[in-house]
């Protein structure tokens, strides 16, 4: 299994979809995250002073996207939290609560051991700035920077793990951390699909809107029969990285029945993209976005045997054996 990230709290999954027809995805299956969350204490902190220093010198590494290498701090660390913007970037500007795709490196500022970093893993951390998701240190300090900048930070223990520490990343409750995080992107309840329109010419399925202003896309079902096999093409095909069987993803999506056209789940209507893993999710979500690019927005068609089948969700409104239909916008892959 992939070593994840020691900032991570568990991630949000797709509640109306975790735990369905396939007894293989039970939640009750789902294996717990390794990574510690937040503490108690340090989330409960009242909000930092932002100040510009102390902070060590990037002795290498200094691109953006580049691994790092970080001098040990000299003297006292700040009892603030010191932020610096060290390459200012011209993308979107991340706000609280946004989800944020970077990489980082993370080491103690009193000794400079990393004890942890995205650059090896080769994966960029997405993750929500959102209190219980993230450490508060991250919540304050990149509040406000741009997309495709690289910030340099330390955080005293009040904004990081608190008193008790991390004893998975041996950092103790005395230990001021020091990170360099490269925003690559960031996303909200607006964001969607970015690529090319894939021709829509098969009239027996639903026809999806192609929108790209954060709005719900339509999705029209035809009054045919519903196919009995999964549907998963394109509505719009992005550039990015292919999405595997074992990989986690950033989604917003809209569900309506095929029966009758009813909406069922929406992110949309929350106002909240959904991050989940395709092993925890309908046989037809997992076989339907893997092998799909990060930036598409896919029409998925899923037969009841590969979504519910006779045992739907509680108060969901889907009746059994239904034929449900998906359009899915994959933002980023976790």
């Amino acid at each position: 299994m992939r070593r994840r990230s020691v900032l991570l709290a568990v991630p949000a999954g797709l509640v109306t979809l975790a735990g369905c027809g396939d007894e293989k995805s039970d939640t009750a299956k789902t294996k717990p995250s390794t990574s510690p969350s937040p503490s108690a204490s340090a989330s409960s902190a009242p909000p930092p002073k932002i100040v510009d220093g102390p902070l060590p010198a990037i002795t290498a590494g200094t691109k953006f996207d580049e691994k790092p290498t970080v001098a040990k701090g000299s003297g006292a660390p700040s009892k603030d939290v010191a932020v610096k913007t060290v390459i200012a970037g011209s993308g979107k500007t991340v706000a609280e609560n946004d989800y944020i795709q970077a990489n980082y490196l993370g080491q103690v500022w009193d000794t400079a051991k990393v004890f942890d970093n995205s650059y090896d893993r080769k994966t960029p951390l997405v993750i929500q700035l959102a209190e219980g998701s993230i450490i508060d240190g991250w919540r304050y300090a990149l509040a406000g920077k741009k997309a495709g900048s690289r910030v340099l930070m330390s955080v005293p223990p009040t904004w990081g793990y608190g008193k008790q520490g991390n004893t998975q990343a041996g950092i103790k409750g005395t230990d001021t951390l020091v990170f360099v995080v490269d925003v690559q992107n960031t996303f909200n309840a607006k964001s969607s699909a970015q690529g090319k329109d894939v021709a829509q010419d098969d009239a027996k399925l639903p026809k999806v809107g192609t929108n790209t202003d954060g709005k719900a896309p339509s999705i029209d079902v035809p009054k045919t029969a519903a196919p009995t096999k999964l549907v998963a093409n394109y509505v719009i095909e992005g550039d990015g990285d292919v999405v595997k069987a074992d990989s986690s993803v950033l989604v917003q999506y809209k569900g309506v029945l095929w029966d009758t056209g009813k909406e069922f789940d929406s992110t949309y209507s929350r106002s909240a993209l959904t991050s989940f893993s395709l092993q925890q999710v309908v046989k037809g979500w997992s076989q339907g976005l893997t092998g799909k690019k990060v930036g598409s927005r896919v029409l998925i068609v899923v037969p009841p045997k590969l979504g519910y089948g006779d045992n739907p969700p509680s108060g969901s409104g889907i009746k059994k054996d239904s034929t449900l239909v998906f359009t899915v916008d994959i933002l980023a892959k976790m």
